[in-house]
Parts: structure tokens; C-alpha cells; sequence
């Protein structure tokens, strides 16, 4: 009785809005918003991609309806949709933008008029819908639209589930009885009494649990959807939800979804002997699939076929001709939702804020950071380098790939690869060696405090001559340069762009592993204590998202974002849950961190990282490889995006790759359209850098009366190295030895 008296006390909640709102068991897991960024050009944001993943339809004038769009040389025009995000209801809009030179310089009105943009980050688009279940795999809707569908398409589907449904008010006695009578004369449950109408409502609003006033509760709830909306909506809410059955381990919900892949057909080109496939299908999903039990599904659409016959809807002879069409099916594989391992992120922050929640089987609605674009853009070009390795001819077998891509100012993931199609998220369990990846964060120390010695900057002076050290109980190391060379005197700039080890085992050791192995765990990095001198070369384990986190410092000069995928969880009703959980701290200035982004920048143009090189675009980056080429990487930022690309196989084999021959590359594919289209701006030089000319030959300001060849270098304010004179200029002022 309980149960009954909340459906009629809270009947509101199944809908204001039949298409958009959730019913109360009903989940949505929700892409980030696109935003529509000043001074990017359309091509630059993948603005005709983006409308088309939403379903949009390109005009060649000023769009008039919802869903439409234009992009011309100096203008662009999008009808917005209405929609759902960050705890607001968004009605329908016409968004205009001005053009300059190819670049989005303004805001239009309707009219044609320049206007304001709003406060914040301006226009976006709506989100993306990537699924409709946190914990199965569903393929993406392909939603109908019922004054699109022939008659014959949905007409079999109400001969076998509910053939009154224009008639009865959403509960019908009829039905009721016929199907008490059946189960009677079979002493079991061989045909239900419920109307189309409450399958939608057990399908929306119903949680598993099963009580005594259950069918109460579903006939009340009923009767109030009967009361708030058209026949023609409820039918078409229904066909779009409707289960179908699993193919390939993949969930398929709605008739558009099914008629793709039992059928390679949209909806409305559907047959009618095909039509009554589908329908045939809805009683028994799987038991009743035309791909497995083509006989039970033929069985069962033979008696739609000659229900609508006796209920007058097709002829005699149509009926005879369906029945004797052969039941043939015309399979398309089932596209499974993007981001996998990302779902599984997301599922497991829900799980640790809501268990209660999702224990009850109560809906939510999930905002989350992901960019749909950039992932199925990731996942395409992962895809491209992976299959390559995997012939099982080479010693790259079993070589998986993670990607993570985060937005340098906040940490929201906007693209997640875990690896391969397994459940194993190797982007956050996957604890590997990150090599030469960490030298970037060793010098951001060196360049803000080192510890007690005064602090390094680009042009100071580290001898790459050979070097042991004693590790008690009677045992050295002697680290080496990959190439076995010795190079003498080298900057801290060459040191970072030809990722020389010595140089940087002698800025640990001068600065001092305390102080060293302290940044890393402020960014995130977990080291043992003490650590190991070779922690100086990356002999520490870490994973893809641990060391993104790390690599904002690099994008928001200074301040490390930790990764995280929710932005807002609401009820099906929109009441707010919980927020993002951001957390945000500074490990250094911005000056010593632009100082150490510079040198990134090196070394991607110049040294071991070219192969992430991209035109017209700043990259600043560093390779990686661990010991015995078991691990390669790089991570890298652009655009205000920071991407960390790993290669590696579970058993810890050798690849023969490198970071620069084998992560970067990958890198330069993923960020060539990635990084503008989804960061959110480059970064800017900050006050408290200022330019020199450096001897190269003794990390001095080139003096007045000294005749040499410099090069420009910056420094923070308060410590440019002093400048040289002619009678010292070959006397360097300090070297790390």
C-alpha cells in the first residue's frame, strides 16, 4: 500500500517531457558539453563532425528547426536542440557566430547582430548520450521517430503485446482476464495482462524488487502517462527502449537499434515479414532471436502476421505472402558504446559515492568529462598502431596501448584507452616504469628550489662524464647514457632534449633525493622511502593517468589537476547528487614551470621526441623508456591538453621500441586534430620571465666585449646567471659534477 500511495503522491515524476525526462529506474551516462571556442576555426573544433555524431542535418541557409546547421565563410549558424546539463534545462536556441579570417570572432543574434557571448565559456553543444547503463554494454540507440515509420513497421509489435492499445486508458480488464484464463487452462504463466503501457512503465520506472502492490503501482503510474501524453508519444517512447536481446555480448535497446543489426536496415525501409521479426522478438529477446533460434522467431511471426489478419489490419493474401517469405536475416555487427574502460571509471566513482543507490536499482543521470569526439577519435587511431603490432608474426604479440588525455586546467578526462577489448584498465592499474618521462619533474625542482643548493635554470652547466655510487653493503651503480657516450659539459636544455641520464643521476644528487622525491609525490607520483638513486631515471612504477595528472603542472604552470570523469550526478528528476570532486593543488611557480615547459618544446623540435612533432603546432613533451625497452612513452601537451601514450605487454616482455620510435608517433596522430579540437587554450608565457643571449660554452650572459656566438635563453627574474667578461669567459660560474 505504501508503494501505491508514493506512485500517486509522486506520479509527476514520470514526466514534464516524455522524451527527455529519465523514468525513476532509468540511467543516462552523458558526454561533456562541447564548447564552441573563440579564435578556433570550425575545422580546427570538428564542429560538421561533432553536429553529425549528434545527428544533426547540414542547410545551406540560416537553419530554421532544431537539429539543423550552417557553416559558411563568414558565418556559422546551429539550432540547438533543448537539453540537459550542469543542473539547467536548455530550450531550443539558434547560436550564431561570426567568422574572421576562417576564425570564430563573435557572437551573432538571430537577426544577424553582433551580441554577447554568455559568461563562462561561451556556446557549446549538447552533450552525447553514451549509454544507458553503467554496468552493461548497450549499443547506442538509434532513436525513430513514429510519423517516419510505416504502418507495417510497429502495427505486428501491437497484434502480439497489446492490439486495444488505441483504446484502453493504459490498463486493460480485458487483457487481464484473457491472460488469467490462459495461464489457468496451461497451470503456468504462458501470457501476461500488462498493456504496452506498463512495459513502458516497468521498463522506466519498476525496480527489480517485487511486492504486493507492484502491479498496483504499475497500473497507477500507467494510467498517469495514459493522462499526460498522446498515444503516438507513448507508442514511440516504447519502440525506442524496447530490449531486443544481446548480440556479441552487446545489449540492444529500441526498434531502430534492432532493425540495423538484425537487419543492416533503418527502421522505416523495414518488410513486414521483417517488421514481425522484431516483434516476434520482444517476448523471448534472446530465446527468440532470428540469428539463433530462427525457427522459434518464424514460429512466433507467423502468429503476428495472422493476429493482424484477424484483426483486419492486412489482408488475407498479404498475410499468406509474409508467411511464406523465408526468415532471413541480414546481420550488422552491434557498435558497442565508446569507452569502455572509461564506463568502467566512471561506474566505479558512482558505485563509491552512491552504492546505495545503485544497489536499489534507482536511476541516475551522469554528466561526465568525456569529450565523444576525441574519444572515438582515439580510439580509431589506437586501432591503426595497434593492429600493426599485433601480427602475430612480430615480437610485438601482445602489445597494448593506454591512453589518457586530460584538460591541463581542471583534470577532466576528455579521452580514456585502457588497452585492448579485455576488461583490464591498464590506464590505472597498470603500474610500469616511466623511464625519461619523469626528468621533466626532476628539473622543475631544480629550477624552483633544489633543495638546499641555489636553484638550476635552462643554461646551467652538468657533467656527462661517467659516474658510480656507492649503494652500501659493498655495491656501486654506475649509470650510463643510452648511446654509451660521454659528452662532457652539457645545459640542462641539452640534457632534457637528448634525454641524457648522467646529467640528471647528478641533479638528484645535488639537489638531493629528498627534496627531488618529494615533488613527485606532490604530483601524484607514488615513490618508496628512501627511494632509489635510479628513481632519477624513472626505475619507479606508475600509471598513464598517475602520470598525466603529474604533466598539468606543465599546462596550468605549476598546479597539478588530478584526473577525474564526473562533472554532475542528478536523480531521473534532476535533483543533484554530487558534484565534481577536483582536486587541485600548486607543486610549483608558474615561472619555473614555463622555464621546464620551454625545454619540452626542445625537446620535441630537436631531440628524442621528434616524431611528436606537428605542424603549427606547440608541443611540449618528453620520451620514455624503461629498462630493456619493456615500456615506451610519451607524454606531451598541447593546446592546453596533456596526453600520456603507453605501450607495454602484460608479461613485461621486451618491445624493441622506444618512447620516441614507438609512443611518440602515436601521440602526433592522436594530438595533429586532437589537441585543438579538444583543449581549451595554449598555454601563455607568465610574468617573471625575461630573455638573454647565453655562451653555450659557459652558461654566462654573453658580456659586454665578449665576441661569441650566443644562443636566447630565459630565466626567471632574480636568477640569470651572471654575465661574462673577457677575461673569464671560458670560466664557467658553477657546473654539476
Amino acid at each position: 500500500m505504501v508503494g501505491l500511495l508514493l506512485s500517486l503522491l509522486l506520479s509527476d515524476a514520470l514526466g514534464r517531457d516524455l522524451e527527455h525526462t529519465l523514468g525513476r529506474t532509468q540511467v543516462q551516462v552523458l558526454s561533456a558539453p562541447s564548447h564552441l571556442i573563440m579564435g578556433r576555426t570550425p575545422a580546427e573544433l570538428q564542429l560538421a563532425e561533432r553536429l553529425e555524431r549528434l545527428g544533426y542535418t547540414q542547410v545551406h541557409t540560416q537553419p530554421r528547426r532544431p537539429g539543423e546547421y550552417f557553416i559558411g565563410h563568414q558565418r556559422v549558424w546551429v539550432y540547438r536542440r533543448a537539453h540537459s546539463a550542469a543542473g539547467r534545462r536548455w530550450p531550443d536556441a539558434l547560436l550564431g557566430l561570426s567568422l574572421t579570417d576562417g576564425r570564430i570572432s563573435g557572437a551573432l543574434s538571430p537577426d544577424g547582430a553582433p551580441r554577447k557571448l554568455p559568461e563562462g565559456r561561451g556556446w557549446w553543444l549538447e552533450p552525447e548520450l553514451l549509454s544507458t547503463s553503467l554496468t552493461e554494454v548497450r549499443a547506442p540507440v538509434i532513436p525513430v521517430r513514429l510519423e517516419a515509420l510505416p504502418e507495417r513497421v510497429w502495427r505486428p509489435l501491437l497484434a502480439l503485446e497489446d492490439d486495444r492499445f488505441f483504446e484502453h486508458a493504459g490498463v486493460s480488464p480485458r487483457a487481464v482476464a484473457r491472460a488469467a484464463v490462459a495461464n489457468a487452462r496451461a497451470g503456468r504463466s504462458v501470457q501476461g495482462g500488462s498493456t504496452l503501457t506498463q512495459q513502458l512503465v516497468k521498463n522506466r520506472d519498476l525496480t527489480p524488487r517485487r511486492g504486493l502492490d507492484r502491479k498496483a503501482s504499475e497500473a497507477v503510474r500507467a494510467l498517469t502517462l495514459e493522462a499526460r501524453y498522446s498515444k503516438e508519444q507513448l507508442l514511440q517512447a516504447y519502440l525506442n527502449t524496447v530490449y531486443y536481446g544481446h548480440v556479441d555480448g552487446v545489449a540492444l535497446h529500441g526498434l531502430g537499434t534492432a532493425a540495423r543489426v538484425y537487419f543492416s536496415k533503418v527502421a522505416a525501409d523495414l518488410t513486414l515479414p521483417e517488421a514481425a521479426t522484431l516483434a516476434a522478438v520482444v517476448q523471448g529477446p534472446n530465446a527468440l532471436s532470428p540469428l539463433n533460434h530462427p525457427d522459434a522467431a518464424r514460429a512466433r511471426r507467423d502468429l503476428a502476421l495472422s493476429r493482424m489478419e484477424a484483426l483486419g489490419w492486412i489482408r488475407p493474401e498479404e498475410a499468406s505472402a509474409a508467411r511464406a517469405t523465408p526468415l532471413v536475416p541480414s546481420r550488422s555487427a552491434p557498435t558497442a558504446p565508446l569507452g569502455r574502460h572509461f564506463r568502467q571509471r566512471v561506474h566505479a566513482e558512482v558505485q563509491a559515492r552512491h552504492p546505495r543507490r545503485l544497489e536499489r536499482g534507482l536511476g541516475l543521470s551522469v554528466e561526465t568529462t568525456l569529450d565523444p569526439w576525441l574519444q572515438a577519435q582515439t580510439e580509431t587511431v589506437v586501432r591503426q598502431h595497434l593492429d600493426p603490432l599485433q601480427d602475430r608474426g612480430t615480437s610485438h604479440g601482445d602489445t597494448q596501448i593506454a591512453v589518457v588525455s586530460l584538460r591541463g586546467d581542471s583534470g577532466e578526462v576528455a579521452a580514456w584507452i585502457g588497452g585492448g577489448s579485455d576488461s583490464l584498465d591498464r590506464a590505472s592499474l597498470a603500474r610500469r616504469q616511466p623511464g625519461s618521462t619523469i626528468k621533466p619533474l626532476l628539473l622543475l625542482e631544480a629550477f624552483e628550489r633544489c633543495g638546499p643548493q641555489r636553484p638550476l635554470h635552462p643554461a646551467s652547466l652538468i657533467s656527462d662524464q661517467p659516474l658510480t655510487l656507492e649503494l652500501g653493503d659493498e655495491q656501486t651503480w654506475s649509470p650510463s647514457d643510452y648511446d654509451g657516450k660521454n659528452r662532457g659539459l652539457v645545459s640542462a636544455r641539452v640534457a632534457l632534449r637528448d634525454s641524457l641520464n648522467l646529467p640528471f643521476v647528478r641533479i638528484s644528487q645535488y639537489c638531493g633525493a629528498d627534496a627531488q622525491s618529494a615533488l613527485l609525490r606532490r604530483a601524484g607520483l607514488e615513490l618508496p622511502s628512501p627511494p632509489p638513486p635510479s628513481f632519477a631515471l624513472g626505475a619507479v612504477e606508475t600509471t598513464p593517468v598517475a602520470l598525466a595528472s603529474a604533466y598539468t603542472a606543465f599546462s596550468d604552470l605549476g598546479v597539478v589537476s588530478e584526473a577525474h570523469t564526473l562533472l554532475r550526478i542528478e536523480t531521473p528528476r534532476g535533483r543533484r547528487l554530487s558534484g565534481p570532486r577536483a582536486r587541485r593543488h600548486r607543486i610549483s611557480s608558474p615561472q619555473s614551470a614555463w622555464l621546464v615547459r620551454e625545454l619540452m618544446r626542445g625537446a620535441v623540435e630537436e631531440g628524442t621526441g621528434k616524431q611528436a612533432r606537428i605542424r603549427d603546432l606547440d608541443v611540449a613533451g618528453k620520451t620514455g623508456t624503461s629498462t630493456m625497452s619493456r615500456d615506451a612513452w610519451f607524454a606531451g601537451e598541447a593546446a592546453g591538453l596533456v596526453t600520456v601514450v603507453w605501450l607495454g605487454q602484460d608479461d613485461g616482455g621486451s618491445l624493441q621500441l622506444t618512447g620516441g620510435s614507438g609512443a611518440a608517433p602515436i601521440y602526433r596522430d592522436l594530438s595533429a586534430r586532437g589537441a585543438l579540437a579538444a583543449g581549451r587554450g595554449a598555454v601563455t608565457q607568465p610574468r617573471g620571465i625575461v630573455t638573454r643571449t647565453v655562451d653555450p660554452a659557459n652558461g654566462l650572459v654573453v658580456g659586454l666585449g665578449v665576441q661569441v656566438e650566443g644562443v636566447e635563453e630565459q630565466f626567471r627574474e632574480g636568477a640569470i646567471p651572471r654575465a661574462s667578461r673577457f677575461w673569464r669567459k671560458n670560466k664557467p660560474a658553477r657546473v654539476i659534477e
